[in-house]
């Protein structure tokens, strides 16, 4: 199988430099559309693929650029979205029976930001239903298959996103990201995930499933392709009544000024409410040496209790999950998978007077999140307590036993990058997560940037 697989496509910046050169962006288009062919019958991280509306937008970057018409560095690279981002003409299923048959009119910010670019849209991937309750086998699509080894868990909900991305079939994918549903799949398929400051990234066009912590942002290879993807679709938007109206940065200028004279912060405590097993523990620490020897100086510091930040999250999320799908679960409950009906109908238990006092807490907590952020640069912490679980022994209850490690800077609305940190013994990825101040998502990309570079972890691909 492997001699007549074709190769992986590109990462951004490598495709980039590749049309630059003169490759062909039809060519590109069609080697990615290849790899999915060969892959995606096993993998199925794609719910539509949109092969003619790509290769029609290939063949008009081509002629663009043939033009002297480049747009910029993207111009002429295939990217593909989660499939709760409207892309109009095509379907926005949500991985939801309730979604048959919607076609989205028009396209959300970050569809229309990367076009605007001159990128080339391959289609939707697959997700949890609603991103909120999976894997599960009861919905008219597969769950998408971590291809390190395809009876283990891709992470969720943007699992399609993650599997899409390692396995070589897109550059960047597009996820969101309510608890850890960007930063889990790139941490368990081993590549690089952003869920960005709340309120940087427009969720306009974007399925909700809580209006206070829902974040977008973009899966790639590496962290110089995190960057790139930044640079088109961060920008204030309107249209998103959370949408921050800061400029955006340049996440570019300094991404390879390294780490030396940086302050890195660990926070033993929080590391120990964490339960990691011995391996990712010592993926951890070699992480925090690495940045020392790279001249970065590890200080301790302290953050709110784990249960508190997570009891935040969970009681803003299960509210406004509820709310914002009463009616269907009335209605249509037996539309909705098993786990995502249970997980959304919890929300009906929470108060009005639980909700308020948990607004009341994520203000108390993010503002010690930004006490500590303000005595360092950036948090290095986990995102995983171990590497992928196998996929029978994901926890499908209605209330998890362990909440995500994620979820606090959800709850806090910090800037949180998954970047891989090396391999356990049965040979999964695993990944850190680093955290840094508000709107500063160039600095965590500084961070990650030398680290990646250094530990060098993104060279290894998955065994298909």
């Amino acid at each position: 199988m492997s001699a007549a697989l074709p190769p992986p496509v590109p990462g951004l910046a490598e495709a980039s430099a590749r049309i630059a050169a003169g490759e062909s962006p039809t060519a590109l288009t069609e080697a990615a559309l290849a790899r999915i062919a060969a892959l995606d019958g096993r993998l199925h991280a794609f719910v539509t693929l949109a092969a003619d509306r790509a290769l029609a937008a290939a063949r008009r970057a081509e002629a663009e650029i043939r033009a002297g018409r480049r747009r910029g560095p993207l111009h002429g690279v295939p990217f593909a979205l989660k499939d709760i981002y409207d892309a109009a003409g095509l379907p926005t299923t949500a991985h939801s029976r309730l979604r048959l048959g919607h076609v989205a009119e028009a396209d959300s910010d970050a569809t229309e930001r990367l076009e605007a670019a001159g990128m080339v849209l391959l289609g939707k991937l697959s997700t949890h239903e609603f991103a909120r309750g999976g894997p599960t086998d009861e919905l008219p699509w597969p769950n998408a298959r971590n291809p390190w080894n395809v009876e283990h868990f891709a992470g969720g909900s943007s699992s399609g996103s993650g599997v899409a991305v390692a396995s070589g079939m897109v550059g960047l994918a597009m996820g969101s990201d309510t608890g850890g549903s960007i930063r889990l799949p790139a941490a368990y398929c081993g590549v690089v995930g952003l869920k960005p400051t709340y309120g940087r990234l427009s969720r306009h066009g974007v399925v909700p499933l809580s209006f206070g912590m829902d974040h977008t942002g973009p899966l790639t290879r590496t962290v110089e392709d995190c960057a790139l993807a930044m640079q088109v679709l961060a920008g204030h938007d309107p249209r998103d009544p959370a949408s921050a109206p800061v400029p955006p940065g340049d996440y570019l200028r300094e991404l390879r000024a390294g780490v030396a004279g940086l302050r890195i912060g660990i926070a033993p405590r929080f590391n120990e409410e964490a339960l990691l097993d011995a391996e990712t523990s010592a993926a951890l620490s070699a992480a925090a040496e690495l940045l020392a020897l790279l001249g970065a100086e590890i200080v301790e510091v302290r953050l709110p209790p784990r249960r508190v930040m997570d009891a935040c999250l969970q009681v803003i999320l299960l509210a406004e999950g509820f709310a914002i799908h009463q009616r269907d679960l009335r209605e249509r409950p037996q539309d909705y998978g098993r786990v995502t009906r249970e997980r959304l109908m919890v929300g009906a238990f929470v108060t009005g007077p639980h909700y308020v006092q948990a607004q009341r807490l994520r203000r108390m907590i993010a503002a010690e999140v930004d006490a500590v952020l303000a005595g360092c640069d950036a948090i290095l912490c986990p995102d995983i307590a171990a590497a992928a679980p196998r996929v029978d022994a994901v926890d499908e209850g209605p209330f998890r036993r362990q909440h995500p490690l994620t979820g606090p800077f959800n709850a806090t609305g910090h800037p949180a990058l998954a970047v891989p940190a090396g391999f356990a013994a049965n040979g999964l990825p695993l990944s850190v997560q680093l955290v840094g101040r508000n709107h500063d998502e160039a600095m965590l990309l500084r961070v990650a940037q030398a680290y990646e570079q250094a530990a060098g972890w993104m060279e290894r691909r998955p065994p298909l």
